[in-house]
């Protein structure tokens, strides 16, 4: 008797991986953070906004001020890597976290700093507000 013999056949599956730029991960980066504090979600929002991640390659590298930021933060990444994957289109994004215990956190606490912050991100922002006569102090 002749066994029938199953043999596996791996379907190759090619998942985006998209080139995207410092400014663009921030974006995404600042808008997952809105929306966590939109859900209420106010220590994940805070430990996304401490400071800035910055990007090598495709290795997104965020400091924490300490180890109990570091393990709150650890059990929001992969929700947070999955919607940084499919809002870039690559996914070999990866993220690590390091500690660093003198970071100094960057908070914006004026409408300038918070303005500045903004510019930052989106230098057209600057263009924006002098085409349409705005003041940032409103």
């Amino acid at each position: 008797m002749a066994e029938n013999i199953k043999s596996t056949v791996k379907e190759v599956v090619h998942l985006p991986s998209e080139s995207f730029t410092e400014t663009e991960m921030l974006e995404q980066w600042l808008k997952y953070a809105q929306r966590m504090e939109d859900k209420g979600y106010r220590i994940i929002a805070s430990l996304l906004t401490i400071n800035d991640p910055t990007l090598d390659g495709t290795t997104i590298i965020h400091e924490l001020p300490n180890e109990s930021s570091k393990i709150d933060f650890e059990k929001e990444r992969p929700e947070l890597l999955g919607y940084l994957r499919g809002k870039l289109h690559n996914h070999d994004i990866q993220i690590i976290v390091k500690v660093n215990e003198t970071l100094v956190v960057k908070k914006a606490y004026t409408n300038q700093d918070k303005y500045n912050r903004l510019v930052e991100l989106n230098p057209n922002l600057e263009l924006m507000r002098s085409l349409f006569g705005l003041d940032v102090n409103e």
